[in-house]
């Protein structure tokens, strides 16, 4: 069955095609939630939180995106109001949900490992990891994440950037042994 179909029949509260939006989506939304969550546990319970939301505003779904699109945004969201309703400081990424998405402009030293990365990107102030995250992570752009966040696409490049410069810091001072 179709995309579209499905969710047609999902704003007809049509219980099969929920079912089948939910496992064509389920596991790629559970990675998105696992990356910023880092916790199973949670994971799910966002997941599940996501979907509900997701079918409960399903009307507001217009098409103008994929829905699956749609619901990452959602899960994005859920997530980060997660991290911040619980003031849970984030935890090791689990490498299996890691995909960093390609930015031409930006290098590391080649003795910088993705495990360096990632540690680098936990420790940086909450305004700029969201920002790096989404954007390198997830592969969102400014519009998007000044969407999410509620931040102007201004102030979206400028917390990029300035994150951006401070990974570099951090990276670099890994690569000459100077870091913790």
């Amino acid at each position: 069955m179709f995309q579209i179909e499905l969710v047609e029949q999902c704003k007809a509260n049509n219980r099969k095609a929920q079912l089948q939006l939910y496992e064509q989506y389920c596991d790629g939304m559970f990675c998105v939630a696992m990356r910023f969550l880092k916790n199973e546990d949670d994971a799910e319970d966002v997941l599940q939180d996501s979907f509900i939301k997701a079918f409960q505003r399903i009307d507001q779904f217009k098409g103008e995106v994929t829905f699956g699109a749609w619901l990452k945004k959602i899960v994005v969201h859920r997530s980060i109001d997660f991290l911040k309703s619980k003031k849970h400081r984030t935890v090791e990424l689990n490498e299996g949900y890691l995909h960093i998405e390609d930015d031409g402009d930006w290098t590391v030293e080649d003795q910088v490992n993705v495990e360096d990365v990632k540690k680098a990107i936990e420790e940086l102030p909450e305004k700029y990891r969201y920002v790096v995250q989404l954007f390198l992570v997830e592969g969102y752009d400014h519009s998007e994440i000044s969407e999410i966040l509620d931040i102007s696409e201004t102030a979206s490049r400028t917390r990029l950037l300035r994150g951006k410069t401070q990974l570099k810091e951090m990276l670099k001072d890994t690569a000459y042994g100077t870091g913790s």
